[in-house]
């Protein structure tokens, strides 16, 4: 009896013994796998950190460059527009050179329309003057009284024959006839046009002063004829042969706001500019 009851707390001891080193073990792999737990929560912590990181250098190397794009395409389209205003000054040169390539050809149109229109007056004066001429000749003939030096006398006979003088370059002859025609025909319809002409005489002897005061004759004393306008640009162009640019641009001044249309005018207004 004595000896079942060691057995038994042998048995029990043994078994005791077993259970409390299976629970050590337990424990033991249990701290382990804490352990390894703690290590894989640790190693993951750094790989988010790192990986953290990674991504915030490459969203900023994104940004970077994204930043560097923008700039380039604001840089291109600086350039397209300064590239549109270099072609748009480019093409105003060209159209100023095509204006300017133009305007010789236009000028040599207008020189050629009023050459025809000063050759078809010419042509119409000597054609009145033929018929003066013409009528003169048949009253001589048809009276067979009149004496030549009568027929030399007379207003339109007396005017012809200044400017045939003034034509043939002997402007003192043609002074002459051309005072005395004023002298025996103060109120006749050539009066003004004397007085021009005399004036061209002067002018043509480069006595300057004296052109003005007969240009002036026809300025002042026949303000609706047409020899106005010539006399006004005569007498400007003698005023700035005796240096008197200030008189001379007054005469050119008023030639062309009164007489805007007339060819005179064009060529007063290219004389203001040569005097500036």
């Amino acid at each position: 009896m004595k000896l079942m009851n060691a057995m038994l707390l042998l048995v029990t001891c043994l078994a005791g013994c077993a259970s409390q080193g299976s629970l050590d073990n337990v424990r033991n792999d249990i701290d382990s796998v804490k352990t390894r737990l703690f290590s894989i929560d640790r190693d993951l912590a750094s790989v988010r950190e790192e990986s953290k990181g990674k991504v915030e250098a490459i969203e900023k190397g994104f940004k970077a460059d994204v930043a560097a794009v923008r700039k380039m395409s604001a840089d291109i389209q600086a350039s397209i527009d300064g590239t549109k205003g270099e072609m748009q000054a480019l093409n105003g040169k060209l159209d100023d050179t095509f204006l300017s390539a133009k305007k010789p050809a236009e000028d040599l149109v207008r020189y050629r329309e009023d050459a025809d229109k000063r050759i078809l007056a010419l042509e119409e004066r000597i054609l009145k003057q033929q018929v003066i001429l013409d009528s003169l000749a048949k009253k001589m003939a048809e009276s067979g009284t009149v004496k030549k030096e009568e027929a030399a006398s007379t207003p339109d006979s007396l005017y012809l024959k200044g400017l045939d003088s003034l034509k043939t370059g002997e402007v003192v002859a043609a002074r002459e006839q051309f005072t005395k025609f004023l002298e025996q025909n103060p109120k006749h319809e050539l009066a003004a046009n004397a007085h021009y002409w005399i004036g061209e005489t002067y002018y043509s002897e480069k006595n300057y002063e004296s052109a003005i005061l007969s240009y002036q004759d026809v300025i002042k004393n026949y303000p609706g004829n047409e020899k106005v306008v010539a006399a006004m640009l005569k007498q400007a162009m003698a005023f700035n042969e005796i240096k008197d640019t200030k008189s001379a641009k007054f005469v050119l001044k008023k030639l062309v706001e009164g007489f805007p249309k007339s060819e005179e005018a064009k060529k007063a207004k290219e004389l203001l500019k040569e005097m500036k």
